[in-house]
């Protein structure tokens, strides 16, 4: 097994510098993007009580507090507080996840917009990996055989048509082969050519996530993706305390029952809740934004100072 040079050797560096210089343009074009949208960048604190909603992903502890799996609880507290629309642009920590696309520190964007449908911010999504693309100035995204035009109108698929269009299997109700089937089958297609948006998830998939209104059984949730690369998870937002509590013992239960731990609950973000007015946000992995942007082949390659 060969052992890499750390990243200070001069030819190791040498061989990323043009891939972190774009990440610079691509970080202050995004940056500037927000602001010229009319966002305020906040700055949540990074050790909460509670690092999320996720059944699967596990989080760091320090001294009986998380460092935050995203700033999600913490960004839905300002928006109860009066504050309308706010990003984030910062680091990230979930432990366990290391590879290509994976590193367990990584880079996120997170948005929301009060008062917005969420199809307002699958447009954001779009546009936010189009100002990425120029300010790297690429024109097309390669990624594992497939390419993907970021300029080209992006397509829009229920998972529903997705299993009925995309998988030789039918859409499972349980929810571990639910998720394998969508990785095996449907993901490694998706945005092939162009941008897809994968909308109205099951609502047993989308644990902070509201109802859809044309149809219980589906929530306002969707992912985009280019190359079959995952690149942000957006939400309609769910603003019902006595539902999301419900839905955090479930996961929890169920984090519980597969991994024997379990977070608390964020009572404080319950309450804020029922003050939050409804919304829409999305977390983009910035890092995976500029692999795809950059042409890099792994995550190490965009990361300034990789472990």
């Amino acid at each position: 097994m060969t052992i890499p040079s750390p990243f200070w050797d001069r030819a190791r560096h040498q061989d990323r510098q043009g891939f972190l210089h774009k990440r610079a343009a691509i970080l202050r074009a995004v940056r500037e993007w927000f602001w010229a949208q009319g966002f305020v960048e906040v700055e949540p604190t990074m050790l909460t009580l509670s690092p999320g909603a996720e059944t699967h992903i596990d989080a760091f502890e320090v001294d009986g507090r998380y460092l935050h799996t995203s700033p999600e609880f913490a960004m839905k507290k300002l928006l109860a507080a009066g504050e309308k629309n706010i990003f984030f642009l910062g680091k990230t920590w979930r432990r366990g996840e290391t590879g290509p696309l994976h590193a367990p520190e990584f880079t996120m964007i997170e948005w929301y917009r009060a008062g917005a449908p969420y199809e307002a911010i699958m447009d954001d999504c779009v546009e936010v990996v189009r100002v990425a693309a120029k300010a790297a100035g690429a024109s097309v995204f390669d990624w594992a055989k497939r390419s993907c035009d970021p300029f080209t109108a992006a397509e829009r698929l229920t998972v529903h048509d997705a299993f009925e269009q995309l998988s030789p299997v039918p859409m499972p109700d349980n929810g571990d082969a639910f998720s394998a089937a969508l990785v095996q089958h449907i993901e490694p297609q998706l945005g092939d050519g162009a941008l897809t948006l994968l909308t109205e998830y099951p609502i047993r998939e989308a644990a902070l996530a509201r109802r859809s209104p044309r149809d219980a059984s589906v929530a306002e949730r969707f992912e985009l993706y280019a190359c079959g690369v995952e690149l942000a998870n957006g939400f309609g937002e769910l603003t019902d305390p006595v539902e999301q509590r419900k839905r955090l013992i479930e996961a929890m239960d169920e984090k519980q029952k597969r991994y024997g731990a379990r977070w608390p609950i964020d009572e404080d973000f319950l309450a804020a809740l029922a003050h939050m007015p409804p919304a829409s946000g999305v977390a983009l992995g910035f890092d995976r934004l500029v692999m795809l942007a950059t042409g890099a082949r792994h995550i190490n390659d965009v990361l300034w100072t990789p472990g």
